[in-house]
């Protein structure tokens, strides 16, 4: 008989979209494309229904309206990232202004991918729901290569990837470069990967380095 496992819950990711939709509201006018309460907006206006599409079993209109959001965030990134590098040659900006916005930038690409490989992943969170435990996807976790017996000695069986998960693995391909202690499987993780790393060198090595020298 298989043991019973709880749904993952979907708070965190939740909480990851409408913060993204804040860091956004507090980027500088100028670096933002339209009003700067608009991504916010937009970003809630996916992800709550999004929610109340999941609690009632709709699983596809969850993922039309999660996949929504996740476009909305994306592009929102790629638009503030392309208007900091074409202002700062010119100047526009303070030096307090440009850390900022590339702090803020940092931090929204961490949450932004984290996203999308925990949508992904296994075929994305509805469909890891079914499983009984985590086996085969994009990313090689440890708890992965473990086997049924120690899982169970360690508590970790049933195990499922969740939301902290893919968190900690954006956040080690932010800051190192590299997934780390999670081997990429799949070709377009690998790909993700490189656009995400892109993003936050940057981030951190051009825009951040550039106002540190004209403080």
């Amino acid at each position: 008989m298989r043991e019973s496992r709880e749904r993952e819950p979907r708070w965190p990711a939740l909480a990851a979209g409408l913060g993204i939709g804040v860091l956004f509201y507090l980027m500088p006018d100028p670096l933002t494309a339209g009003p700067r309460w608009l991504p916010l907006l937009l970003i809630a206006a996916m992800l709550i229904p999004a929610s109340v599409f999941h609690r009632a079993g709709r699983h596809q209109l969850n993922d039309i309206f999660a996949y929504s959001g996740l476009v909305i965030t994306t592009l929102a990134l790629i638009s503030s990232l392309t208007l900091l590098i074409l202002r700062l040659p010119k100047h526009l900006d303070p030096p307090g202004a440009l850390l900022r916005a590339a702090a803020e930038l940092w931090v929204s690409n961490v949450l932004v991918f984290a996203s999308w490989y925990w949508r992904l992943d296994g075929g994305g969170p509805n469909e890891r729901d079914r499983r009984h435990t985590h086996q085969a996807g994009a990313f090689l976790f440890p708890q992965m290569t473990l086997s049924e017996e120690l899982r169970k000695e360690l508590g970790q069986h049933p195990w499922n990837p969740g939301f902290v998960d893919y968190l900690f693995l954006a956040f080690n391909t932010s800051t190192a470069f590299s997934p780390t202690d999670v081997p990429v499987l799949s070709r377009w993780a690998k790909v993700m990967m490189i656009v995400q790393s892109s993003i936050s060198l940057a981030a951190i090595a051009l825009l951040a380095a550039r106002a540190v020298n004209i403080l």
